[in-house]
């Protein structure tokens, strides 16, 4: 069997292997994400009419990105539990489990009625199901991206890492584009009578397909390896805070990761709301933008991974940061002029190729962060816990800012949040990170005087 590179001490792998594991990395985030931000994108144009019905649309509007936010919320818990699981019994074990989870709460959220059929039982039933939701992605992301990660040839951790991170930009334009079709494709009352819930229902199929590949797969070279020789990780969580370097790494990693998760929601999930809702535009080629923007983010996420392996995590991660910060300007002058050539050129720019340089080296970034003994945990915790604000509370925030301010407090919100992430990410050292269980050594390109 045809073999891929190994690193030093680790047995050699099929490259059959390798792909199954790719392919079940990127097909299981796909699947995630588009049932998470399926109900992201119908909670600013469907949920607050269907499920919290009020005279004030504003009102209506940050009830349902409440809910939004409560899946975040949920994320943690998540990401505690099955990154527990992961450093214990294995990342393959976690990510059948979270798939069923996802599966089943997308699919009745399709067939939840409204509030008009069983009155406040149904909003409550929407919270249930999305905290479902919520704790089902807090458990993916950290076993999907060390599957790939911990698989990648040497050199290249960064480019593999970027596979799953993927799946955000097609769960996005999956997302999107489905409640675009189906809103294309029917009237007002028939898309928030039933066609919105096809969407949801929808995900019955990708779910089955996912497990029908995860179930194939073999654990992680890395983990296999630590196993053997040092036995399974007893309480991982413990651990990380123990170790000066872990706390160290987990408080630096949740501070930079703050712009990535508000510049995400803010470009795919609230210029949604707020363009159809406050000013008033049509909502078709809103969705169309953003899945365009989406579809363009899938081809510079890989890029952007793999020139992390080359220039290094911490400075292509705070690159992104910044000019995502600064093509913030143009985007939303482009949106308060109604015109959509503009409206969509410059979410492509922000979203599609700008927010990659964060998004694309993050998974490498992050598992480098911590050993094999503690590293779902870590970056489960690092992902997940930071993701309560810089994710579940950014709708709900620039909503009220916009509402309020107008976008003077939007571009505040944003520039506040760079500022921490660049800082935080420039805090971590190369020196103090990890390839495997041994530190890893800083790339020749990255070697500065004042790097430290």
């Amino acid at each position: 069997m045809e073999t891929t590179p190994s690193r030093p001490g680790e047995e050699t792998r099929g490259s059959s292997d390798v792909r199954l594991v790719v392919a079940s990395s990127v097909f299981g985030t796909t699947v995630e994400w588009y049932d998470f931000f399926l109900y992201g994108t119908a909670a600013g144009i469907v949920f607050n009419k269907l499920y919290f019905p009020g005279s004030d649309p504003l009102v209506a509007t940050v009830l349902s990105f409440a809910t939004f936010a409560l899946g975040f919320l949920a994320r943690p818990v998540g990401g505690f539990l099955f990154g527990h699981l992961g450093d214990r019994v294995g990342r393959k074990k976690t990510l059948v489990a979270t798939m069923l989870i996802m599966g089943v709460a997308t699919c009745l959220i399709g067939l939840l009625p409204d509030y008009a059929m069983i009155g406040p039982a149904a909003p409550i039933l929407l919270i249930v199901l999305r905290l479902a939701q919520g704790v089902a992605v807090g458990g993916e992301w950290g076993g999907a991206v060390l599957m790939a990660t911990e698989y990648a040839p040497a050199g290249k951790r960064g480019l593999y890492g970027s596979f799953p991170q993927i799946g955000l930009a097609l769960g996005l334009t999956l997302g999107t584009g489905v409640l675009a079709a189906l809103n294309a494709v029917t009237t007002e009352a028939a898309f928030l009578a039933w066609g919105w819930r096809i969407g949801f229902l929808l995900s019955a199929v990708l779910v089955v397909v996912g497990l029908l590949i995860r179930v194939k797969i073999v654990e992680t070279p890395a983990f296999r390896k630590m196993a053997e020789q040092e036995g399974e990780s007893t309480v991982p969580a413990l651990e990380l805070v123990r170790d000066r370097v872990s706390r160290r790494h987990l408080l630096l990693g949740m501070g930079s990761r703050l712009t990535e998760g508000v510049a995400f929601n803010a470009w795919a999930v609230f210029v949604i709301s707020y363009g159809s809702g406050t000013l008033h535009l049509n909502r078709q080629p809103l969705l169309q933008a953003v899945m365009i923007a989406a579809a363009v983010m899938v081809v510079f996420i890989p890029i952007f991974g793999r020139v992390s392996d080359r220039v290094g995590r911490r400075r292509a991660f705070a690159v992104g940061a910044v000019t995502t910060l600064v093509l913030a300007i143009p985007a939303l002058a482009a949106l308060h002029a109604g015109n959509t050539v503009l409206i969509t050129v410059s979410l492509v720019a922000v979203l599609g190729i700008s927010y990659p340089l964060m998004y694309g080296p993050q998974a490498a970034f992050y598992a480098e962060l911590f050993p094999v003994s503690r590293r779902c945990t870590g970056i489960s915790v690092v992902y997940q816990l930071s993701g309560v604000v810089a994710s579940g509370l950014t709708p709900l925030i620039l909503a009220y800012l916009a509402g309020r301010t107008g976008t003077n407090g939007v571009l505040v919100y944003l520039a506040v949040t760079t500022a921490i992430s660049v800082v935080c990410t420039l805090a971590i050292r190369d020196r103090d990170m990890f390839a495997d269980d041994v530190r890893a050594p800083v790339p020749a390109a990255v070697v500065s005087p004042g790097n430290p």
